[in-house]
């Protein structure tokens, strides 16, 4: 046993070959990019991408999120064959548009449609930042004015849940003016006494932001979303200031009276029923 302890022979750990890596599953294993956490993706999903460790708040898909909050079986959508055209012949913008269409699974930066939430009717839209990331084009702007037209029709509220870099600069004017489009007709929907809850989501900056995420009669935020206009080096160079850390934050953001509350993801379905139950 003596010799055995102090025998020369060395011992080396064995280094997984590249076949089994390639063996495993890519994506069965997500990293928390804020505690380092390592869990199964699935267990992730199953927690509506909500780390079990932090609260950090992962990005969620469109239809995850609707599936998330939707009654099964309720989920209508609306003008999904929507497409962008090219009004400015923009370089490269139609093989853009379609490499994300094969990527996402998205005809477009936003899903609609309408269902129910705790079996009441609601008109519910979600973007998605994976498609041109969440930029406001022409077609974003139509599907949520047709979304509050719907939402007015059927006297149901109107749910939107924002995630994008702002207005899409490869359609130029027609991209900006769907800030007055939607803001126009979300005017209407509160002329007929209609609800609308917006709720932020990380990111939501630029023309969006400036524009119908924040006109809810409810403006919420999931936590740690950035939500701000223009960058934050932008800001800082022109007011020659520097500014706090945790500047365009939801959390900054509530403390400074832009938001309602910052709502946790687990939590957002019963908030949501619970207001939509006070004004019906």
């Amino acid at each position: 046993m003596l010799r055995d302890l102090f025998s020369k022979k060395k011992k080396y750990a064995t280094i997984p070959s590249d076949q089994v890596k390639m063996d495993i599953p890519e994506g069965i294993m997500t990293k928390c990019p804020k505690c380092k956490t390592i869990m199964y993706t699935k267990e992730l999903k199953k927690n509506l991408y909500v780390c079990d460790s932090c609260g950090y708040h992962h990005r969620m898909t469109a239809y995850d999120r609707i599936d998330s909050l939707v009654d099964e079986g309720t989920f209508v959508e609306l003008d999904r064959d929507m497409v962008s055209k090219d009004p400015l012949s923009f370089p490269t913008y139609p093989e853009k548009t379609n490499a994300d269409r094969e990527k996402t699974g998205l005809n477009e930066a936003i899903v609609s449609g309408q269902g129910s939430i705790a079996n009441m009717n609601v008109v519910i839209a979600v973007m998605d930042a994976r498609f041109r990331m969440g930029s406001m084009g022409s077609v974003v702007g139509e599907k949520i004015t047709r979304a509050i037209e719907k939402a007015i029709e059927i006297k149901a509220p109107f749910i939107l849940f924002s995630a994008s870099g702002g207005a899409r600069m490869q359609e130029g004017v027609l991209s900006l003016m769907q800030m007055a489009k939607t803001s126009a007709a979300l005017k209407k929907l509160d002329n007929e006494g209609g609800l609308f809850i917006s709720i932020m989501t990380h990111p939501t900056t630029g023309g969006v932001s400036a524009s119908f995420a924040s006109l809810g009669d409810y403006n919420f935020a999931e936590p740690g979303a950035l939500i701000g206009f223009a960058g934050r080096r932008i800001i800082e160079q022109t007011i020659r200031q520097e500014l706090p850390d945790d500047f365009q934050t939801a959390e900054f953001l509530l403390k400074h009276g832009q938001l309602d509350r910052v709502v946790s993801r687990l939590e957002m379905k019963q908030m949501l029923t619970t207001i939509i139950d006070i004004h019906s």
